[in-house]
């Protein structure tokens, strides 16, 4: 996949750094899958620490809705803890590619370095090329790391679409059904 208009970094020794902090998120995300949830996890990292971690909640039952993504809950956590927090320097892990919501809203937040598990082939915000909106975009420097323990976080994925309802006949499921597993 060819994410443009980014900087796109793989060194050996981040990819390992990458995968202590993806475990992290992987272990929210479980968490949500085993209480029904769509499996997103994330954890915000600076300097080698875990500042916030969360996962999404709500995608059913009676509080079901849009809005309770791991993304958007973790920053709602971090600014009403340490509102003074540099956003700048955070790195964000997530099990899934943040969807266009949760990626315009850390952008905006001042967070630009992102690392993902597996991508969202229905709506990953990593895509929209930013360099031809407004100035307010066109100048941010954004970094990706995609692909972070991918088999891992599609197991989870498909787990999840082969026992919930949750977007089952999107092209998300489909995409994810269709996957193998590899070693």
């Amino acid at each position: 996949m060819v994410y443009p208009f980014t900087n796109i970094t793989s060194d050996a020794m981040n990819i390992q750094n990458h995968e202590i902090f993806m475990r992290q998120a992987l272990a929210e995300a479980n968490t949500a899958l085993s209480e029904g949830d769509f499996p997103v996890g994330c954890v915000f990292v600076c300097d080698n620490r875990v500042l916030v971690r969360a996962r999404r909640t709500n995608s059913s039952g009676v509080h079901a809705n849009e809005i309770d993504h791991a993304e958007v809950s973790a920053l709602r956590k971090l600014l009403g803890s340490e509102p003074q927090t540099d956003c700048s320097l955070i790195t964000v892990y997530s099990t899934m590619e943040p969807c266009l919501m949760c990626y315009v809203t850390m952008l905006l937040s001042g967070i630009r370095k992102f690392v993902w598990a597996y991508e969202d082939v229905m709506g990953g915000g990593t895509n929209v090329p930013l360099d031809q909106l407004n100035e307010l975009y066109a100048m941010m420097h954004v970094e990706h790391v995609p692909h972070i323990l991918r088999r891992e976080s599609l197991a989870l994925f498909q787990e999840f679409f082969r026992s919930y309802t949750y977007w089952q006949d999107s092209p998300l499921a489909k995409y994810t059904l269709e996957q193998k597993l590899e070693r």
